[in-house]
C-alpha cells in the first residue's frame, strides 16, 4: 500500500515552513518487527490524520531484512517513498548515494536541545543529518526472575563470565536445558550480538584509518565467548538460525534464564498475552568484563527520514515531526523509548516499565557504534558468514574473523 496524503493548497512551499499543502500522494516505508508494532504506528497516524483533517494516510510495512531493499529499488524506479525507516547502519551509504535528504537546516534548537545527545548519531554522517531519531534502542539482559530464585542466585550477573556460571548452575540443577538464548541467524540480527560483545571486551570493528581489526583483541575474544557458550551446552543451539522475535518466544515460554533483546521485548514477556513469564522478567543493561567495562551496548537505533526524490518533502518532513515528536513518542513507550531527555523523567512514561527506564539511562549513554562506512552492508555480510562459520565449527573464531577481513577489501 502506499501512503496517500490529501491537503489543501495554502502559501508557499518553504524548507521547514508552516503552510499547509495541495492534495498530495506520500509513500511512507516502515517495519513489521521489534520496536513498535504495527498497530501502534497505525494509531500514530490516525493522531496525525485526526490533527490534520484533509490528510488521508495508508502504511507499508515489511520485515527489517527488506527494508533497505524495499527502499532502494523504490528509489531506483522513480516510483520511490517519500518517507522512510532507515537504520542506524545506513545513513553513510544513504547520504553517499543521495537516497536521503539533508534536513540539518530544518532542525530546529528546540529539537538540538531536548533530544538525547547520543540519539543523534542515529541519523548523522559526516556532520550532516539525514533524519530524526525515531527508534532508539539497544540490546538489554533479560533474565527470569524465577529461575535464578529456584537455583539460589541472588542477583542477575554483572559480567559475561558470571553470566556464564550462573547459566551453568541453572542447566547443571535442571532447571533449564540451554539457559540462554540470543538471536545469532546469518542476519543483522547476530552483528548486533556481536557488537554488544564487542564493547563489552573494548574492541573495535575498524581502526582510527578505517582498517579491519575485528579479528583482534575484543572482536575475537566476542567470538570466542560466543562459540564457547554453544560448546558448553549453556546457549540454545537453535540460536545460530533465531531472529529477535525467535528470542522473544522461547523466552516468553520460560525455556531460557537469560536473553538478548531489544526494548520491546520487555512488557511483551512480562505482561502479554502470550507470556508464560507474566510478572518474572528482570532487565538489566548487558554486563561488561571485569577489568574493561561496566556494562555492554550497541546502538541500534533507526530514523525517519525524507527521501530526495520525494515531491513533496514539506508534506513529508511535517509527518516526520509529528511521529518523532515527544508528545507523540511518550504515548507510545511500552514498546520503544521515547529518543526525548525528559522523557525519562516523566512519571507516566515509567509508570509499568521502571525497571526498563533505570536500565536504558545506563545502557543508552553506553551505546557502541556498527562500523560507520559506505560498505557497511558488504562488510557486515562478511562478518555473518565468519561468525557463522566459527559458530558451525567449520572454521576457528580466528580464522573465520581474519578471512572476513581479508575478503573486506577495507
Amino acid at each position: 500500500m502506499k501512503v496517500l496524503i490529501s491537503t489543501a493548497l495554502a502559501g508557499a512551499f518553504a524548507l521547514g515552513a508552516g503552510a499547509a499543502w495541495a492534495e498530495t500522494t506520500l509513500n511512507a516505508l516502515f517495519m513489521a518487527q521489534a520496536a513498535y508494532s504495527e498497530a501502534d504506528v497505525r494509531a500514530m497516524a490516525d493522531g496525525y490524520m485526526k490533527a490534520h483533517p484533509d490528510i488521508k494516510l495508508n502504511l507499508e510495512f515489511v520485515p527489517y531484512e527488506g527494508l533497505r531493499d524495499k527502499t532502494l529499488l523504490a528509489q531506483g524506479s522513480g516510483q520511490g517513498y517519500d518517507v522512510v525507516l532507515f537504520d542506524v547502519i545506513w545513513p553513510a551509504e544513504y547520504a553517499t548515494n543521495k537516497i536521503l535528504l539533508d534536513v540539518s537546516d530544518r532542525i530546529t534548537p528546540e529539537m538540538k536541545a531536548g533530544v538525547l545527545p547520543g540519539a543523534w548519531t542515529t541519523v548523522e554522517y559526516q556532520g550532516h543529518k539525514y533524519g530524526m531519531p525515531w527508534i532508539l534502542d539497544t540490546k538489554y539482559l533479560f533474565y527470569n526472575k524465577a529461575m535464578l530464585e529456584k537455583a539460589g542466585i541472588a542477583e542477575p550477573p554483572k559480567t559475561w563470565d558470571e553470566l556464564s556460571a550462573q547459566a551453568k548452575i541453572i542447566k547443571d540443577k535442571g532447571i533449564a536445558q540451554y539457559p540462554i538464548v540470543w538471536s545469532w541467524a546469518q542476519a543483522e540480527a547476530v552483528i548486533c550480538d556481536y557488537a554488544t560483545l564487542i564493547s563489552a571486551y573494548g574492541g573495535k570493528f575498524l581502526d582510527d584509518q578505517g582498517k579491519p581489526v575485528f579479528n583482534e583483541d575484543g572482536g575475537l575474544k566476542a567470538l570466542e565467548y560466543m562459540k564457547a557458550s554453544m560448546d558448553a551446552g549453556l546457549t540454545n543451539p537453535n540460536s545460530k538460525e533465531y531472529l529477535e522475535e525467535d528470542v522473544r518466544r522461547v523466552f516468553s515460554n520460560g525455556e531460557a534464564a537469560f536473553a538478548l533483546n531489544w526494548t520491546y521485548m520487555y512488557n511483551l514477556a512480562n505482561s502479554g498475552d502470550d507470556s508464560k513469564v507474566k510478572g518474572q522478567v528482570g532487565v538489566e543493561p548487558a554486563p561488561g568484563v571485569e577489568g574493561i567495562s561496566k556494562v555492554s551496548a550497541m546502538n541500534g537505533s533507526m530514523g525517519l527520514g525524507v527521501t530526495t526524490t520525494s515531491k513533496n518533502p514539506d508534506a513529508a518532513w511535517d509527518f516526520v515531526v509529528y511521529m518523532t515528536s515527544q508528545k507523540t513518542q511518550d504515548a507510545y513507550a511500552k514498546l520503544s523509548l521515547p529518543i526525548w531527555t525528559s522523557s525519562y523523567d516523566d512519571p507516566a512514561v515509567a509508570k509499568g516499565q521502571e525497571a526498563l527506564i533505570a536500565a536504558a539511562k545506563v545502557a543508552l549513554a553506553a551505546m557502541f557504534p556498527r562500523p560507520e562506512t559506505p560498505k557497511y552492508n558488504e562488510l557486515s555480510a562478511l562478518i555473518q558468514v565468519a561468525i557463522q562459520q566459527a559458530l558451525l565449527g567449520s572454521a576457528t573464531p580466528a580464522d573465520a574473523l581474519t578471512s572476513a577481513k581479508e575478503q573486506s577489501g577495507l
